[in-house]
């Protein structure tokens, strides 16, 4: 009865939900692996699955996965982890305790032959059970990295399925199987026993043997290294054989890791047998030490060709393209132009102008001569005094204005009448949008007045006329229309486009009326510009200031400039430290038509260059670089000696010519310029003026050194020499001239030229004392607490405020007092207070100069 019902549970078979299990898969694969054996009959966890259809099943994986049809596995093996356990190890030295994991694997292979090889072939069995050491941590770690229980616990399920159905496939082999399985088990079992014993023998002798044939191979190496290179092969390809076989017989005889590999290190020289021809890139202006390197040649060679052609060069010397062109051809390499200016157009489209245009205010540019009433005219309009300031009563500096009028917003740039300065005003007239020419009713029009009409058509700019000082009697103003007419100058009530506007700067008539025109003009124009983009602009004026560095006055045109940007003007760049507006303010931005005055930059860039505002350091660094050598490169090449030249100065030598050598400097480069400018221009066919030395600052002595040098007259414009240099200047005697306005020195220097000598003025410094503290008092107002350091301080004598060597003041002293008494003079080494005239932006740190002029009469 027992034994039916085993019949019976057998032929009917398990489920296959129970199959799944002990397979140790999924019910949702097992049913599709029986779907794709063809088993229609299961179809559900719930059926029976007998014994045939487990023979089926398996029969159709077998041809699945590429196996022998009908064939039984040949190979089994099986591996399972059988015991783990942990050991704790003390640290030395009081350390933390280590804890060291340790597992028992076992592995387990069956091998099957077929019938007829059982008596020949042997299967083998080989349990190992061996320690293995996975890790040496610490307990905390230990606990830190191990898995959660049902990881593990899932691992080890997973483990023991796969291993349960192999068994049981294996248990369910045929009886002639089994039979011919046992056999050959037994006859394997001693062989397998005799060389497990001699299995360390057998592999030592190998390890030896590998070695040897290692050490022969890489001797048999060197041998075929050296006859291959003594016949002059390509040693390239020698190597990497080399390199081939070494590796092919490390992989064939499995060299051990500890064995150091054998490399072959050889250096060799292959000579060119062809010339070597290079592209080489010629910009617009090359060294010649550059240019060699790019041909790979000798600056020798290079230079005993220029001077087949009779020009004589060092290594430095700087050659034009079409010279260097020439000399790349005769030397048989081929030349490729490339432009010097790839740089900056490359930087000119990376920041081109994109935006929304929206409108700006109006830049107002006010010309005329002197004294016609230009400062007047803008202190009206801004209600403040900046002529008092002035030296002379004269604008000697270019101010840029922002003013908030009632009729809107503008800009105002007031430069200097003056003929010296022309190079100014034709700036100020590129920057400017509309020209007001100042013209004064009872002077009528100067040659300075010419000159701006000239200056705003070349500029292409309408001019407004503002005819100034109505407010005198006997004016004609008809008179002004008449000169202006004959310079293209044609007024509204004759049929042309010039406005002119009767005003008076003093009492304001006409003023508003010239507002009025000046925005009338500016809506005809439709100014705009682009506001949300990268500021650019023009450098209005700039200066060195001992206490804040480079300091630049500059026109924004386009875009806004922000504190923070990194700025690049000129040959210059650098981070904009801080901003003020024309009044001294701090501001954190500017937009377009806004002046500003910029601190941050490396160096005093030149007044009229543009500025950008660049996007990163790296970038300006690149592109001042570049501006830099091209300037160096192209000043040496101004200065290129020719044979040519040569003969011009034996010439030039045989002539008796006076040569007056002079040294100038000046507070701001405005004013270098236009004396730079202007004496250069008086020369004449006896004298020349040449200028060796302009700079902006105050006398040092490496200026003084110069002059002496040189025999030079040093000319001193609002500036004034520190005490190494004044000591250095009276031991040499060296001709110094101190001038506050510009006439005076362009009249000086004429007069000296044209041998018309006129009494001589000399100045003679009487006493310096320094400002050490300053008090404030309801009566007088700021009283300067002085110490005297030279000579001796006189109340009748003028006086000049110096503030870092630079001219801020000249006038006289109101009041001079020693403790409570008044004085009439103070010697040096003595504590004195000091009340000057009309002054009262004194400082701690200033110096007071006091001086007497002596009038030498001068004879030819």
């Amino acid at each position: 009865m027992v034994k039916k019902m085993t019949t019976d549970t057998e032929s009917a078979g398990v489920s296959v939900k129970q199959f799944a299990d002990e397979i140790g898969v999924t019910v949702d694969r097992l049913l599709g692996q029986f779907a794709d054996a063809g088993i229609k009959k299961v179809s559900s966890a719930d059926d029976r699955v007998s014994q045939d259809q487990k023979q089926q099943l398996l029969h159709y994986l077998q041809q699945h996965h590429g196996a022998k049809q009908n064939a039984v596995p040949e190979k089994i093996v099986l591996r399972r982890v059988k015991k783990t356990s942990e050991i704790k190890v003390s640290g030395t030295h009081g350390g933390s305790s280590k804890t060291v994991s340790i597992q028992v694997r076992k592995k387990r292979t069956f091998v099957k032959r077929q019938v007829d090889e059982a008596a020949s072939a042997a299967a083998e069995e080989i349990k190992q059970e061996q320690p293995v050491e996975t890790g040496v941590t610490t307990a905390e770690e230990m606990i830190a990295v191990a898995p959660p229980v049902e990881v593990v616990e899932k691992a080890a399920t997973e483990t023991a399925a796969p291993e349960a159905a192999v068994e049981e496939m294996v248990a369910e082999k045929t009886p002639e199987q089994a039979a011919v399985e046992e056999k050959a088990k037994t006859a394997v079992i001693a062989p397998t026993k005799r060389k497990e014993k001699h299995h360390g023998d057998e592999e030592s002798e190998a390890d030896k043997k590998r070695r040897k044939k290692s050490r022969d191979s890489a001797r048999q190496v060197d041998k075929n290294l050296e006859s291959l290179l003594t016949r002059g092969a390509d040693l390239g390809r020698v190597l990497s054989h080399v390199d081939e076989d070494i590796e092919q017989a490390h992989r064939r005889h499995g060299r051990s890791r500890n064995a150091a590999h054998h490399k072959v290190k050889v250096q060799a020289f292959t000579k060119p047998t062809a010339p070597q021809i290079h592209e080489v890139e010629v910009p617009e202006t090359i060294s010649l030490g550059e240019l060699a390197s790019r041909m790979s040649v000798k600056a020798a060679e290079i230079i005993k060709i220029l001077m087949k052609n009779g020009t004589m060069a060092t290594i430095n010397q700087v050659l034009d393209q079409d010279t260097a062109v020439l000399i790349v051809e005769e030397l048989g390499h081929k030349a490729k132009l490339v432009s010097s200016d790839a740089v900056e157009k490359e930087l000119e489209k990376d920041m081109a102008v994109e935006g929304e245009q929206k409108p700006r205010p109006p830049v107002i540019t006010i010309m005329g001569h002197v004294d016609h009433g230009k400062t007047t005219l803008l202190d009206y309009i801004r209600t403040t005094k900046v002529a008092a300031s002035e030296a002379g009563g004269i604008t000697q500096h270019i101010g840029a204005y922002h003013v908030l009028t009632p009729k809107g917003t503008i800009t105002f740039l007031d430069t200097p009448g003056h003929a010296a300065f022309t190079a100014m005003r034709a700036r100020g007239a590129k920057l400017t949008d509309i020209v007001i020419l100042v013209v004064a009713a009872d002077d009528g029009v100067m040659p300075q007045t010419v000159e701006a009409v000239e200056h705003a058509k070349a500029a292409g700019v309408p001019i407004v006329v503002a005819v100034n000082k109505m407010d005198k009697h006997g004016v004609e103003p008809d008179r002004i229309k008449n000169e202006l007419s004959a310079h293209g100058l044609i007024p509204e009530e004759w049929g042309g486009d010039a406005m002119f506007v009767p005003i008076s700067a003093k009492t304001g008539m006409g003023i508003d009326n010239l507002l009025d025109s000046v925005l009338v003009q500016a809506e005809v124009l439709d100014l705009k510009a682009v506001v949300d983009c990268p500021a650019r602009g023009v450098v209005i004026e700039s200066r060195l200031d001992r206490g804040r560095g480079a300091v630049m006055s500059v026109l924004v045109q386009q875009g806004t400039l922000r504190k923070g940007d990194i700025i690049l003007a000129g040959l210059e760049y650098g981070r904009i430290r801080a901003m003020f507006d024309e009044t001294g303010k701090p501001i954190e931005s500017a937009g377009p038509s806004i002046p500003v005055e910029v601190l941050g930059l490396s160096g005093v860039p030149q007044a009229g260059d543009d500025f950008i505002i660049v996007p990163d350091e790296k970038r300006a660094r690149e592109v001042t670089a570049f501006r830099q050598v091209k300037f160096r490169e192209a000043k040496m090449l101004r200065h290129t000696p020719k044979l040519e030249d040569l003969l011009q100065r034996i010439e030039a030598e045989k002539a008796a010519v006076t040569v007056l050598n002079l040294v100038l400097k000046a507070d701001v480069l405005g004013s270098v310029e236009a004396l730079r400018h202007t004496l250069s221009e008086l020369s004449n066919a006896e004298v020349r003026v040449n200028i060796i030395s302009s700079g902006i600052g105050g006398i040092n002595e490496s200026d003084v050194n110069l002059a002496i040098a040189s025999n030079a007259i040093i000319i001193a414009f609002n500036v004034r020499a520190n005490s190494e240099a004044r000591k250095l200047m009276e031991a040499n005697s060296v001709d110094v001239h101190y001038y506050n306005i510009i006439y005076d020195v362009i009249n000086a220097v004429k007069k000296a030229i044209s041998g018309v000598l006129a009494p001589e003025i000399q100045e003679k410094v009487v006493g310096l004392a320094q400002v050490r503290d300053v008090f404030r008092s309801s009566k007088i107002g700021a009283i300067a607490g002085c110490m005297v350091l030279e000579g001796t301080v006189k109340r009748n004598l003028p006086i000049r405020v110096l503030r870092d060597n630079v001219v801020v003041f000249e006038g006289v002293l109101e009041s001079l007092r020693r403790f409570k008494d008044d004085v009439s003079e103070v010697r040096s080494d003595t504590e004195c207070g000091i009340a000057i005239k009309n002054y009262s932006d004194i400082k701690p740190g200033d110096q007071i100069e006091v001086f007497e002029r002596i009038e030498i009469k001068r004879e030819i």
